[in-house]
């Protein structure tokens, strides 16, 4: 069976066209030098910065921090409130500099739960870096995997009402378009900091062929030469999407 539109060979350059990131580790870097898990949480801050800054310079076009799963509600209280305030401040904060360095801010996930605070300050920030095209910077929070392919299929069901009767209609053309991450294309290269080996609910639809790295690195000591480290690692692999070595050779001498 041919490809259908959305299983077309993305193409493959030697920087990822967009990627991925689980930024784990702040925790544990912070109770390594005897500190609270907030400073770890501080620190990474800067290097979101950092990264975003590097991705720019890169040739990036789409960068997707995972920065709070629907699953990290059961932290405890005092520091999900803690997420919460300094995601309000980094909105205050940055939406000034991203608007200038031209990175555009997605902000995808179960919004609901934020206060209307938040919500607000969400909403003005991708407002006003809604004409930048230089760097699609998306930050997944209150954010499933799961979740987002549930909400794409009542999505898909609500506008083809037909789908109830003849279930067997429904394919990736009609349900792809309702997925949070849409306007993006799917990851190239997914990065998982502070040495866990798991995706833990992230983009699991998106990540069908996604190469996967992941290193012992704690997010906040996370920089420019780790992820050049990593887009090195990248240019080395064979991205064959199902087909042959000789295909993909024949394709890159074509």
């Amino acid at each position: 069976m041919p490809f259908s539109s959305t299983q077309r060979i993305p193409t493959h350059s030697q920087v990822p066209g967009h990627l991925a990131i689980v930024m784990d580790g702040n925790g544990r870097w912070a109770t390594r030098r005897m500190l609270p898990r907030t400073a770890g949480h501080l620190r990474g801050v800067q290097a979101v910065r950092r990264i975003v800054e590097a991705c720019g310079d890169l040739g990036v076009r789409y960068l997707t921090l995972f920065a709070f799963s629907s699953e990290n509600w059961r932290r405890p209280p005092e520091e999900v409130s803690m997420l919460m305030r300094l995601f309000v401040k980094m909105l205050q904060k940055e939406v000034a500099t991203l608007k200038k360095n031209g990175v555009r801010l997605h902000v995808v996930g179960e919004l609901s739960a934020f206060s209307d605070e938040l919500r607000e300050l969400i909403a003005r920030a991708e407002e006003q870096t809604r004409d930048n095209d230089l760097l699609h910077l998306t930050i997944a929070a209150n954010y499933g995997g799961r979740w987002d392919i549930l909400q794409a299929a009542q999505k898909t069901i609500a506008a083809n009402p037909e789908l109830a009767a003849h279930p067997e209609k429904l394919d990736e053309n009609l349900f792809s378009p309702h997925l949070a991450m849409a306007y993006a294309p799917e990851p190239d290269l997914f990065i998982r900091t502070g040495g866990e080996r798991r995706i833990s609910n992230f983009l699991i639809w998106q990540m069908a062929y996604t190469e996967l790295y992941f290193t012992d690195v704690y997010w906040p000591d996370f920089g420019r030469a780790e992820l050049e480290e990593a887009f090195e690692w990248y240019r080395g692999r064979e991205r064959r999407f199902g087909r042959t070595s000789a295909q993909v050779l024949e394709s890159s001498a074509s």
